[in-house]
């Protein structure tokens, strides 16, 4: 029986993926609706080849362009509210959540409180408001699917072993486009260069963060809600091949890796087809051309987000809420050219110097923690 789902983040990296997975899909997933931005044109494309019964946009002039363009059938909604009724759409059986940015979170909730299953691509769901997310999912019995790499992969591993077993986990790291750069010239980094990840093909905002190492610290984070362990068993490796995407260490020295080749429609599939595996005639390895594969420890200096995204984690409460603001709030000034490449984590380390660890108890103490920590982001900057 074919699957129903609804795309949050339909034009960006995750979600056109997740259109092709549902193209060679043969008829094994639906989509029922999308939520996008402001790329019309690509949007446009989708509602004609999907079909969708309701679709998203970003303001109310886009949705008039778009509903005269679709043509009678569609439904076409915008902005904020639009996209919970994606989220919430009554025959969605599961939402892939890959809006970048805390902006994901307010939908992804509301998916979680009508009982819909999520195929978590969005990273800053989890790191913003963990507890809020998972207490939620709890008591809807609603799964969390990971889609990013590193977190299928650890899903992956961990099907059959039971989490007493396991000692601990490993997400492994590109290192970014300037894992071997000299430390000198970090400052003189360009937005273009700081976008051109050596393995993937991804959106700005996730490259610039791979080139930080936060990507992989807001990983670390994710991770601790999503598999339920304290962070003295979450470790971080550098492997540069990108073909290991992460390992599970059991009690007895065994580890378990998953490995493939770095192309996110299968850890997309897997996330749609769970617990099936299905053959969608996706690339695999070819063992006998691959590079030798190395594995190094992240250097905490060089990249001082993944630290600052420990000490957030590990403080917990209010504080990983806080760095990701912070760190969206600086990546934007990094793009428009206000802020120098290596004063990123300067800024971040900034807000959580002025923030304590509050409780969460609810969206709203998430939303609050949030708006206050882009204002210290933005007050540090001077903007």
């Amino acid at each position: 029986m074919e699957k129903k789902i609804a795309v949050l983040g339909s034009t960006g990296s995750i979600g056109t993926s997740t259109l092709d997975v549902v193209r060679r899909s043969g008829g094994r997933f639906k989509v029922v609706a999308l939520a996008a931005g402001r790329n019309i044109p690509l949007l446009m494309e989708q509602i004609e080849e999907f079909r969708p019964g309701l679709v998203s946009v970003a303001d109310e002039g886009l949705a008039r362009e778009v509903a005269a363009a679709a043509g009678p059938g569609i439904e076409v909604v915008h902005g904020k509210e639009g996209c919970k009724a994606v989220a919430t759409h009554p025959e969605a059986q599961m939402v892939v959540s890959a809006m970048v940015g805390a902006i994901g979170l307010v939908p992804t909730m509301a998916a979680i409180e009508a009982g819909k299953d999520i195929a978590l691509a969005n990273k800053e769901t989890l790191v913003a408001a963990g507890p809020v997310v998972t207490r939620l999912a709890d008591e809807k019995g609603v799964k969390l699917i990971p889609v990013d790499s590193e977190h299928s992969a650890i899903f992956q591993c961990l099907q059959g072993v039971g989490m007493e077993h396991v000692k601990r986990i490993v997400l492994t790291a590109s290192g970014g486009p300037f894992l071997n750069r000299d430390a000198a010239s970090l400052g003189e980094i360009t937005v273009e260069e700081a976008v051109s990840h050596p393995n993937w093909e991804m959106g700005a905002k996730i490259s610039i963060d791979s080139a930080t190492m936060m990507n992989k610290g807001l990983e670390v984070i994710e991770a601790r809600w999503l598999f339920r362990l304290p962070y003295h068993r979450i470790s971080v490796v550098i492997h540069p091949q990108s073909i290991i995407h992460s390992m599970v260490e059991c009690v007895d020295g065994s580890v378990i890796a998953q490995m493939g080749v770095p192309d996110m429609r299968g850890p997309i599939l897997y996330a749609l087809s769970w617990p099936e595996r299905i053959d969608l005639g996706l690339p695999g390895l070819d063992f006998t051309s691959l590079p030798g594969l190395t594995f190094q420890e992240p250097d905490l200096e060089r990249f001082p987000c993944l630290r600052l995204a420990y000490r957030a984690g590990t403080a917990g409460g209010s504080l990983p809420c806080a760095l990701n603001a912070a760190n969206e709030v600086a990546v934007e000034a990094f793009m428009a050219g206000r802020l120098k490449f290596f004063r990123i984590p300067e800024v971040i380390a900034a807000v959580l110097d002025e923030m304590a660890p509050e409780p969460l108890n609810s969206l709203d103490d998430v939303l609050r923690t949030d708006a206050l920590a882009r204002l210290k982001a933005h007050a540090y900057i001077g903007l």
